[in-house]
């Protein structure tokens, strides 16, 4: 009897957890605090919009660091390839871990939540995994190998610093990682219906799906994972192109027939980071800048505000980053994509008679500007992850990569551009893998911008044996010298990660001070 009274009470006290209901005994406890949970790990991922932008596309070669505005503009390094250690253009591990962290928490109690319906277990468990895995492999495509953390391991009680150290994993065995978080995922979900756009879903998993298997291939040279890419990318239905491009990114259509997944922002809610750095300032603009009108060359008279930005809600509005005038030159004139894309303007010597001479030449992002509502100009559209135009143009590589004819795929996409095929000035031919993949390029170029996908399209696609990244005189997109810089495809780590972790080491091919 006094053993098992002794039982008994040990085990009360065991039992004992904190009335704090945010206290980790109390949490984990109903449907209510997972799902609520899981709404806090998709603002958090909203949160990092802007690093995803950073590292998806800053390098991409579109962006210049001439100023023509009296300001000076941001991040002027990472735009040039200028990457060493104490200048890699973000935070430690771009700040992913913390966010990985916390998916792998929820990941462990979600699998032990008898409370929840199967359905609604993998549901979430699906979302978790497909968040893990973009995480995982935006860390992949920038670092290279990195850290695996795959378990909470503070949450279980590794509280020692020394033996939280971890060095960096191979980069296969982060792409197996990542591999096996979205097939995961894709399980997961099963055969669920698309719940919500603005959050990781069915669809959204296996367009992830298609584009790790495509890097997979192309980067790594696994050409077995060409055909999971197009199984992954085909199994993806019920989405279609908008007839008008501007139409995706309209404030008033969100979650269009477009759109597989998206960051979304509301005015009365919150803004999408940094666009509004990529417009102009109203005192900058006053300073003599003209429109031009694409139809004759001629300047038309200055507008204080053109693009009607008027006075914002929260955000600073001043050009920190500029896309060069050359990216918008590449568009035909009759391209929708172009002043859907950009609003041009010069700055012209208007004296004596035309041709005026140009001095400046400028363009400021049209595309995602938002909404005005009352007076205030709110940033506030949607970011998309993945939408169809995307799911078309990486199918479209794929075939290429087989040595198909990817016709069919572009086409789809030249025709919305130019509002059908009978207007389009230079139809796509098929001409051979290499000339293919620099349309497809170019195509994904005019159509992702400011959507965080040059830097990683000029990773991934090829012209021979090289990723477009290099400098080469058979295409005009490299960025980096291959016999001085290759090692600048992956970036560097700051040395302040050492301080934590002395058992991580330097990206190969940069100098190294660790101690």
């Amino acid at each position: 009897m006094m053993v098992a009274i002794g039982t008994s009470s040990c085990k009360k006290t065991l039992e004992l957890s904190p009335e704090d209901s945010f206290g980790s005994g109390n949490f984990w406890q109903n449907e209510a605090q997972i799902s609520g949970y899981m709404q806090g790990l998709h603002s958090q991922f909203r949160g990092n919009m802007f690093q995803f932008f950073r590292l998806g596309e800053m390098r991409g070669g579109m962006l210049t660091t001439e100023e023509v505005f009296p300001v000076s503009l941001n991040e002027v390094p990472l735009i040039l390839q200028n990457l060493e250690e104490n200048q890699s253009g973000t935070s430690t591990w771009a700040g992913f871990f913390g966010p990985i962290l916390q998916l792998n928490l929820f990941i462990q109690k979600t699998e032990k939540a008898d409370f929840l319906t199967p359905a609604r277990r993998s549901y979430l468990l699906g979302q978790a995994y497909a968040m893990r895995a973009y995480y995982y492999f935006h860390l992949l495509r920038t670092y290279g190998g990195v850290p695996l953390r795959l378990d909470p391991e503070v949450p279980n009680g590794i509280t020692d610093p020394v033996a939280l150290r971890k060095a960096r994993a191979t980069e296969a065995d982060v792409l197996t990682a990542i591999k096996s978080d979205v097939n995961k995922a894709v399980t997961s979900f099963g055969s669920a219906a698309l719940a919500n756009k603005g959050q990781w879903n069915p669809m959204a998993a296996l367009m992830l799906k298609g584009e790790v298997y495509l890097w997979s291939a192309k980067v790594y040279n696994n050409t077995a994972d060409l055909a999971e890419a197009k199984s992954a990318l085909n199994a993806v239905t019920g989405f279609t192109l908008r007839p008008n491009f501007a139409d995706v990114f309209s404030y008033t259509n969100k979650k269009n027939s477009e759109i597989i997944m998206t960051l979304s922002y509301s005015a009365a809610e919150a803004e999408m980071p940094g666009v509004s750095t990529f417009t102009y300032d109203l005192p900058g603009l006053a300073g003599g800048f003209y429109a031009d009108s694409l139809a004759s060359g001629s300047f038309i008279s200055t507008n204080p505000d053109p693009l009607n930005i008027g006075q914002v809600n929260s955000q600073q509005i001043i050009q920190r980053y500029r896309y060069k005038f050359q990216l918008f030159q590449s568009y035909q004139n009759n391209d929708r994509r172009k002043l859907a894309t950009f609003y041009d303007f010069y700055k012209v010597n208007k004296t004596g008679t035309p041709p005026y001479r140009i001095l400046h030449r400028n363009t400021v992002l049209r595309k995602f500007l938002g909404v005005f509502e009352q007076n205030k100009r709110y940033f506030s559209d949607d970011w998309p992850i993945y939408r169809e135009a995307d799911r078309l143009l990486m199918l479209a590589e794929i075939v290429n990569a087989e040595g198909g004819d990817p016709s069919t795929f572009i086409k789809a996409v030249r025709d919305r551009a130019f509002g059908g095929a009978a207007n389009d000035p230079a139809p796509f031919i098929n001409r051979g893998k290499d000339a293919n993949e620099l349309f497809i390029f170019s195509e994904r170029s005019k159509e992702f911008v400011f959507e965080g996908k040059c830097w990683y399209d000029l990773r991934r696609m090829k012209f021979g044996a090289d990723p477009l990244a290099f400098i080469s005189t058979n295409h005009p997109y490299g960025v980096l010298n291959k016999a001085t810089h290759p090692y600048r495809l992956l970036w560097p780590i700051e040395p302040a990660i050492w301080t934590n972790d002395p058992l991580v080491n330097q990206t190969t091919g940069y100098a190294t001070t660790k101690p």
